[in-house]
């Protein structure tokens, strides 16, 4: 049984905050298995990295839902580090080889092997997981790539549904918020 962790994050003096998940930096095969429309690995995270640097400033936060990098520490190091704000990971199914550590090392304030509580009411994984109409939270989360639920306890960050750019958390919270409200 997977572990959550509850956290309040201090965002007090902070930017907004964003979420994203399933960039596969360096993944050549991903543009072909999910139809991203990029010619080259190298568009592909030069596009991802430029959509990222031109939505995000340096005191925003970015909670990054998994699957950073197929890289080595040292590019993945000079990517990450070239991401601007202050970046927090849940560890995805292609980050687990990687410890901890190694990811901190790599530029990221915050990683987390499990999913976390954020907002007493945002359960922010890396894999969708199982909800209930009779449980009072929403999954943001990642790694199902173009597959949305159509239900309204779920909302799909992977790169492939936010067109390869963070999303704002505000612009989440309104699609859940109005899907709670026009549920019956």
């Amino acid at each position: 049984m997977p572990r959550i962790y509850k956290i309040e994050c201090e965002v007090d003096g902070m930017g907004n905050i964003f979420m994203i998940s399933d960039m596969h930096f360096g993944h050549k095969h991903i543009i072909r298995y999910e139809n991203r429309p990029f010619a080259t690995v190298d568009e592909m995270d030069n596009t991802m990295i430029q959509n990222w640097n031109q939505m995000i400033g340096k005191d925003d936060v970015v909670f990054v839902l998994g699957d950073v990098s197929f890289y080595n520490k040292e590019k993945t190091t000079q990517i990450i580090q070239s991401l601007h704000g202050y970046k927090t990971l849940i560890i995805g199914n292609h980050d687990e080889g990687r410890s901890v550590t190694w990811w901190r090392e790599v530029g990221f304030e915050e990683v987390y092997r499990y999913p976390i509580v954020y907002e007493k009411f945002y359960i922010l994984s890396h894999d969708p997981l199982y909800m209930s109409k009779n449980m009072p939270y929403a999954n943001i989360h990642g790694h199902t790539h173009h597959l949305k639920y159509e239900d309204t306890q779920f909302f799909n960050v992977s790169v492939e549904c936010i067109n390869y750019t963070p999303m704002r958390f505000d612009e989440i919270k309104a699609v859940i918020t109005k899907s709670e409200e026009g549920a019956s």
